[in-house]
C-alpha cells in the first residue's frame, strides 16, 4: 500500500474515532455532567488512533531502508564491486534494477512471477526495464540482478508489514479511546497535555537539527584533520587543491573572500534597508506604504540564480565599462568582489527593510507622544527616541542579512569569480566557503581525500563562526533591551 494512502486510512480512522467519541459522551444521560465538553473526548479518541501511528510510520521508513540496504550489501560482498567502482555505485545500480522492476510490473510488462524467475543467462534484463522507462548505463549482471530482486522482496514485505501494523495500532488506539470515554475521565487533560507535547516536539526540532547537522560536520572534520594536519589549514595562506596529491588547503584565502563580499553586501543593504524602514513607518503616507512595502519585499522572492546572472550580465559588464581598462583601469574582468557585494547587497535590502519596518512600527506611541510632548522635532525623535528603542531588533534584522550573505553561493560563483586570493581590491575576482565547499564535493573525486573532506572542515569552521556571530548579536539585544524596557 502507499505510504499516501495508508497516511490518508489513518486519518480516516482519527475522523471515524473523533465522531465516535463525541457521540459515545453525548449519549450519556443523567443528572451527572461528565468532566469536560464533547469535542475533548472526540479529539481523545482521535489523537490515540493517529499519534503512535504516525510515529511508528515514521520510525519505520527512517529504519526499512537501512536494513534493507545492509542486508543487500552483506548479500552483494565486495567480489561483486568492480574494480575502479565502490560499493555505493553497485548498490546505485542495484536500486535502478530494483525500480525498473517495480516499473515493469506496475505496467503490466512482467508478471511478479516473472520477476522473481528473472535471470540474466537467458533474459535481457536492460531491454525490458528499459521498455518500463527506466535506463541503464550498463549490463545488468547475475549478482546486481539478484540483489534487485532481494531489495524489491525485502521492501514489498516491509510495506506490507507496515501498513498491517500501522492500521492496526491506529484502530487499537481509537477503541482504547473509545474505551476510555465515560463520564469520569478527564478528556480534556489528556488532550491538552497532547497538545502540550506536540508543541514542545515541534519546538525541538529546531534544536535537533542543529545538533544533527554538528554531528555529521563534526565526524567528517574530525576524519579530515587526522588526514591534513590541521596547523597546514589554519596556519597557510594559499588554496591550491590537487587530486593527484600536493595540495594546499589553506582557509585564510576563503574566509578573506567571504567577509570582503559580505561587507560590501552590508554596506549596501544596512543604510538603504534602514533608511527605506525609516521612510516606510514615520514619513509615508498609508497609500505609499500599501505599495511600496510588498514592491520592495518581491525583492526577496527572487531566486539567487537571477541575481547571480543579473552580476554576471549587467552589473559586471557596467563595473568593467566605467573601472575596467577602458576607465580607470582597476577592473580585468567583469567577476570581481565589488559585482558580487552589489548584488548581494540588492538582494538583501528587503531584509534589512522589512523587518526593520515591523520593528521600528512596534515602538509604543506614547514614548513618540511623549518626545513630541518635550518639543522634540520628527527628526529628535526618530534619533534618539524610536531607533534606540528598536535597536534590539533592527540588530536582529542585520545579523539575518549578515548571515545570508555569509551563506549565499550562486551570487558568488556567477558575479566573484573563482580565485581564491588575499587581495584589498574590491575589483579583484575572488572566492568564498561555500562556493568551495560545492566544488569540493562536485565531480567523480574519491569521497575520502582529504580535498573532499576539506569541505566539512570549511563548513564546520563557517558553522563556529556564524554561532559566534549569533552570540555576540545576543549580547547586544539583551543590553539594549534591558535599557529601554
Amino acid at each position: 500500500m502507499p505510504v499516501s494512502w495508508l497516511i490518508l486510512i489513518v486519518l480516516a480512522i482519527a475522523l471515524v474515532g473523533y465522531i465516535a467519541g463525541r457521540m459515545r459522551i453525548a449519549g450519556f444521560h443523567g443528572a451527572e455532567r461528565p468532566h469536560s465538553l464533547p469535542n475533548y473526548y472526540g479529539w481523545n479518541v482521535a489523537m490515540k488512533a493517529m499519534v503512535p501511528a504516525f510515529l511508528l510510520l515514521v520510525v519505520w521508513l527512517i529504519v526499512q531502508p537501512f536494513v534493507v540496504n545492509s542486508t543487500v550489501s552483506a548479500q552483494l560482498g565486495e567480489g561483486a564491486v568492480p574494480e575502479g567502482a565502490s560499493m555505493g555505485l553497485v548498490m546505485s545500480d542495484v536500486r535502478r534494477v530494483a525500480e525498473g522492476l517495480d516499473a515493469a510490473v506496475a505496467q503490466g510488462l512482467m508478471s511478479p512471477e516473472q520477476v522473481t524467475d528473472l535471470r540474466t543467462e537467458f533474459s535481457n534484463v536492460r531491454e525490458r526495464i528499459a521498455a518500463a522507462g527506466v535506463a541503464l548505463g550498463s549490463n545488468v549482471t547475475a549478482p546486481v540482478l539478484a540483489a534487485a530482486q532481494t531489495w524489491r522482496k525485502m521492501n514489498n514485505t516491509g510495506t506490507l508489514m507496515m501498513s498491517a501494523v500501522v492500521l492496526g495500532l491506529a484502530l487499537a488506539g481509537a477503541c482504547w479511546g473509545l474505551a476510555q470515554t465515560k463520564r469520569a475521565f478527564r478528556a480534556r487533560n489528556t488532550v491538552e497535555s497532547g497538545v502540550r507535547i506536540l508543541l514542545l516536539s515541534a519546538a525541538s526540532i529546531a534544536i535537533l537539527t542543529t545538533i544533527g547537522i554538528m554531528l555529521s560536520l563534526i565526524g567528517n572534520t574530525i576524519h579530515f584533520f587526522r588526514i591534513y594536519p590541521a596547523a597546514d589549514f589554519f596556519g597557510s595562506f594559499t588554496w591550491s587543491p590537487s587530486f593527484g596529491g600536493g595540495s594546499q588547503l589553506g582557509i585564510w584565502p576563503l574566509l578573506w573572500g567571504t567577509f570582503y563580499i559580505s561587507i560590501i553586501a552590508l554596506v549596501v543593504a544596512v543604510p538603504i534597508g534602514l533608511f527605506a524602514a525609516v521612510y516606510l513607518s514615520e514619513y509615508a503616507g498609508p497609500k505609499f506604504r500599501a505599495w511600496a512595502k510588498p514592491m520592495l519585499e518581491v525583492l526577496a522572492g527572487i531566486p539567487t540564480i537571477v541575481y547571480g546572472l543579473f552580476a554576471l550580465l549587467t552589473v559586471g559588464p557596467l563595473l568593467l565599462s566605467v573601472f575596467g581598462r577602458d576607465g580607470l583601469g582597476w577592473m580585468q574582468a567583469g567577476t570581481a568582489v565589488m559585482t558580487a557585494g552589489l548584488v548581494m547587497g540588492i538582494m538583501l535590502i528587503p531584509f534589512v527593510s522589512s523587518l526593520s519596518d515591523d520593528i521600528i512600527n512596534a515602538v509604543p506611541q506614547s514614548l513618540r507622544d511623549g518626545s513630541y510632548g518635550l518639543g522634540a522635532t520628527k527628526s529628535e525623535t526618530i534619533k534618539q527616541v524610536i531607533l534606540p528603542a528598536a535597536l534590539p531588533g533592527i540588530v536582529g534584522a542585520i545579523l539575518l542579512a549578515a548571515s545570508r550573505a555569509i551563506g549565499e553561493t550562486m551570487i558568488v560563483v556567477l558575479g566573484a569569480g573563482a580565485a581564491a586570493r588575499l587581495s584589498l581590491n574590491p575589483f579583484d575576482a575572488m572566492t568564498t566557503v561555500t562556493a568551495k565547499i560545492v566544488s569540493q564535493l562536485t565531480g567523480d573525486a574519491d569521497f575520502a581525500s582529504p580535498e573532499a573532506l576539506v569541505a566539512f572542515a570549511l563548513g564546520m569552521t563557517l558553522f563556529v563562526m556564524t554561532l559566534g556571530l549569533n552570540v555576540f548579536a545576543l549580547y547586544i539585544v539583551r543590553k539594549y533591551r534591558e535599557q529601554y524596557e
